[in-house]
């Protein structure tokens, strides 16, 4: 066996460039490229790099990190319970689980408050899907056309925003519904605006169309994360909700991205007046650690225990992780979270709105709280997209020091997904909207001067 070496890289250009050929040379790509910089380490709102840069993380990471990067209350949670208990056998129980699962109910309208702890968000879609297929003894899913759930089976089957092509089949009866894009309706009323009544109605008659008679539930997100920071208006889900009932099916709600006060409230579905009959929670919860839930009613898990349903996997209800959670639920309540993303929200709004008051490239500015969207278009008029735009302001970015996201979907322009962590301050709020403004100015220019 060759034998194994460990090396930490360093600022020196020599190091840096062992460590790029090493990662072409062995690590698969998973997502296109890598971000060509070595983080070393981070802290609060900000990612340092091997060769001493400061870098302003606009994304918390993979949208997962609401409470910065090591925060310190995380940190002590981690230190401690890793020494006492940190992974059972999974029919086991700790206090931790108990605790968690207790208290994410109370954060919630009943009757939801019978949880399963897993740890990924594709995970919690993977168990709420198989739930819902048990206890409705269906088996087809409707979800949105921009979705995105996951990447294992029943998750990627009900994931349409990418990642569709080259796999095979997916799992049999999965049906996409239009999404409701204010920005670019499809569906239009006589003053232009979007028809989602409209809409709606058609998509279902289109489902029931192509339907077996075994319609089993509705999977989406209150927010199209990857698929644009879309936000279906309001009196949305309350239609969509309607529409699973006539049909015997379960609403389940995805809030990876929005759950938590990320949205200014602790769950972004509290703005509709509806409750699902399934949550989903992931990202926010672990506050970048791998920490996921399946929340639902009594009645439905009673039902799917007594039709056998098994959910058994390595890492379910894992202590350490579960104490994790406990802590997020400590920090977002003592310091107020749920306020706090709702004025910096407003503060980012301001901000966003006035960078597309002097950027005509700025088409479209949406989102709620700490999850914002800003598309780029290269004509405002036409809503006409340029994907050359979208990199080259994502570039210029990260050379001034701000790592930002973009989705480039067809037939939409690249679409910023600004989510920093709701510990974030004004000022590095400022910092991250004067860097846009000024990526934006930069990429613009080189654009004309071509």
């Amino acid at each position: 066996m060759a034998a194994q070496t460990t090396a930490s890289p360093s600022t020196g250009s020599s190091s840096a460039a062992a460590f790029w050929a090493d990662a072409d040379r062995h690590l698969v790509r998973y997502g296109g490229d890598f971000t060509r910089e070595i983080i070393e380490r981070a802290a609060g709102s900000f990612v340092f790099t091997a060769d001493g840069r400061k870098i302003l993380d606009f994304t918390s990471g993979q949208m997962s990190a609401i409470l910065g990067h090591s925060h310190p209350e995380i940190v002590a949670t981690v230190q401690r319970q890793v020494a006492t208990l940190d992974h059972l056998y999974s029919g086991m129980l700790s206090g931790p689980v108990v605790d968690l699962a207790r208290r994410l109910a109370g954060t919630l309208p009943g009757p939801l408050e019978k949880a399963l702890l897993l740890t990924t968000g594709a995970e919690s879609n993977e168990a709420a899907i198989r739930m819902a297929k048990l206890v409705t003894g269906k088996h087809e899913i409707v979800s949105f056309a921009r979705s995105w759930h996951g990447m294992t089976q029943a998750a990627a089957s009900a994931t349409y925003s990418a990642g569709r092509k080259g796999y095979g089949p997916g799992a049999p009866g999965n049906f996409a519904i239009p999404v409701p894009n204010a920005y670019r309706p499809d569906f239009t009323t006589a003053e232009g605006t979007l028809d989602w009544r409209r809409q709606l109605d058609f998509a279902f008659d289109l489902i029931d169309a192509q339907s077996t008679g075994s319609l089993a539930a509705c999977l989406v997100e209150p927010i199209l994360s990857s698929g644009g920071i879309i936000e279906p208006p309001a009196g949305y889900f309350a239609a969509l909700r309607a529409k699973c009932r006539e049909r015997g099916m379960l609403l389940i709600l995805d809030e990876a991205q929005t759950g938590l006060c990320r949205t200014g409230t602790w769950y972004a579905f509290e703005r509709d007046g509806v409750v699902p009959d399934i949550l989903t929670l992931s990202k926010t919860l672990g506050a970048g650690l791998p920490l996921a839930a399946v929340i639902t009613t009594a009645e439905i898990e009673q039902e799917a225990y007594e039709r056998g349903f098994l959910f058994f996997t390595t890492h379910v209800a894992d202590p350490l992780v579960a104490a994790v959670g406990n802590t997020v639920l400590d920090v977002l309540t003592d310091d107020k979270l749920d306020e706090r993303a709702r004025s910096l929200g407003a503060f980012l709004r301001d901000g966003l709105e006035d960078i597309a008051s002097r950027h005509e490239v700025v088409g479209d500015i949406r989102g709620r709280g700490l999850l914002a969207g800003l598309e780029l278009v290269v004509d405002r008029e036409t809503k006409r997209s340029s994907d050359e735009l979208g990199a080259r302001v994502t570039r210029r970015c990260l050379q001034l020091g701000l790592h930002m996201n973009i989705v480039q979907l067809p037939g939409m322009g690249g679409v910023f997904r600004i989510a920093p962590p709701l510990t974030a301050t004004e000022d590095e709020l400022a910092l991250g909207l004067s860097i846009l403004d000024e990526a934006i100015g930069d990429a613009c220019a080189a654009l004309e001067s071509r």
